[in-house]
């Protein structure tokens, strides 16, 4: 059976409903199709450890989180900053703050009362009919007359809309929808698609921990440090923060805001090296001081704990990848604990990053974030080209980058029917 519809959104993450918002607000039929059993899965699970939906940082600085894809997300940025997505929670009831570190939160740091909130809104807007959801329809593709494939519970469906928008996310997190199974069906119809890879990820460290270390420290944070890694231009990234041992390398906040550039440079040779600063408060000369001081009959852990607070895993990792020698040479030691090299031979799968890089190119979308090849087609959400350090960026450019296609598929519509 196939039924015609106005507008299909397909994928129920923030970037398909919010174009489903923009166009119901308008008084456009839409059905939103999804393969899970309800939407806003990845969205509940981002909130968990408190929904963090944006930032409050200046336009320029913020529009410089998203790097080589500044220009085409400052466009969408422009039409709905940090305020306006801040009103639009109002809207729905939702009242926020920003936090000590600059980020926008719920006030209740929940994903579900703001989920729950949308949801009734979209259901009764406030003119024309409410959205219609379709759960547990996953996308295969395209029919004759381009008509949309759906594979269901009860076997093989089929509409015809007017206009399509496709909000499908990247390649992390596929347990909860986002597999990028929809990249054949567009390559197929010669959209132009970069390789989905992995952001905001873990890496192995090359050689993989010792059982020693692994077993004494995987789990465990290293605080109040600092990394520093030099870039493809010369340039020299440094930043302080925690991250976390795992057992076969690191992940955490620290990790993942230099994600980018070390899984580039591992794309480029092969493995990728920060240093790593145990001490960032305290100058390489104090330090050495410190450990040249003698230690009669202490034992070198002792030493380190008394005169520079430096143990636990902090320790541990200068005896993980120091030799003999060089632990014992004060100079050498003093330079390892500013400046330990820890060398990286892979990021971990697409599977367990919290975002992904690459997708459809800006380049084959017009101005209504349509693709040009695919007229009617809309594209938005993570499924894009573009990649953000965690902190409020991905969830913002979801909101935004769907709310310009919404946008776009009523452009499409008027011009259409004029």
């Amino acid at each position: 059976m196939k039924l015609s519809i106005p507008v299909a959104i397909i994928g129920g993450g923030p970037a398909g409903l919010m174009a489903a918002q923009i166009l119901v607000d308008a008084g456009i039929s839409v059905h939103l199709f999804d393969a899970m059993p309800s939407v806003g899965r990845k969205f509940l699970l981002a909130g968990k450890g408190g929904l963090n939906l944006t930032h409050s940082e200046g336009a320029d600085t913020f529009a410089g989180r998203y790097g080589a894809r500044r220009d085409a997300i400052e466009r969408v940025l422009s039409d709905f900053d940090a305020t306006a997505l801040r009103e639009w929670a109002q809207s729905l009831g939702i009242e926020t703050f920003v936090g000590t570190s600059g980020r926008v939160f719920p006030k209740d740091m929940k994903a579900a009362p703001l989920l729950r909130a949308w949801l009734h809104r979209l259901r009764h807007p406030a003119q024309g009919p409410g959205v219609q959801f379709h759960m547990r329809h996953r996308w295969t593709g395209w029919g004759e007359n381009n008509s949309l494939l759906f594979d269901t519970l009860q076997g093989p469906s089929e509409f015809k809309a007017d206009a399509v928008v496709l909000a499908l996310g990247g390649g992390s997190w596929g347990r909860l929808g986002s597999n990028g199974a929809w990249v054949p069906l567009l390559t197929q119809k010669g959209v132009a698609v970069a390789s989905l890879l992995p952001s905001n990820c873990g890496f192995d460290v090359q050689g993989g921990w010792s059982e020693h270390f692994r077993s004494r420290f995987a789990g465990q944070p290293f605080k109040s440090i600092a990394i520093t890694l030099a870039s493809a231009s010369g340039q020299t990234w440094r930043r302080k923060g925690e991250f976390v041992a795992t057992e076969s390398g690191v992940e955490g906040s620290l990790v993942y805001a230099a994600s980018a550039q070390l899984r580039d440079e591992i794309m480029r040779n092969g493995t990728a090296t920060f240093a790593l600063d145990l001490l960032p408060d305290m100058a390489v000369e104090k330090v050495l001081q410190e450990v040249s001081h003698p230690r009669g009959s202490r034992s070198l852990t002792s030493h380190l704990k008394s005169r520079l607070n430096l143990d636990g895993i902090k320790a541990g990792i200068l005896h993980e990848l120091l030799d003999k020698t060089a632990i014992n040479d004060p100079a050498q030691l003093a330079t390892a604990i500013k400046a330990l090299p820890i060398t990286l031979q892979a990021t971990r799968p697409i599977d367990e990053a919290i975002s992904s890089a690459g997708g459809v190119l800006f380049e084959v979308l017009n101005a209504g974030h349509m693709l040009e090849q695919l007229p009617g087609v809309f594209c938005a959400g993570e499924m894009l080209d573009w990649e953000a350090p965690t902190g409020g960026y991905l969830l913002h450019a979801s909101f935004a980058t769907g709310r310009a296609a919404g946008q776009g598929v009523l452009e499409w519509l008027r011009h259409n029917a004029a």
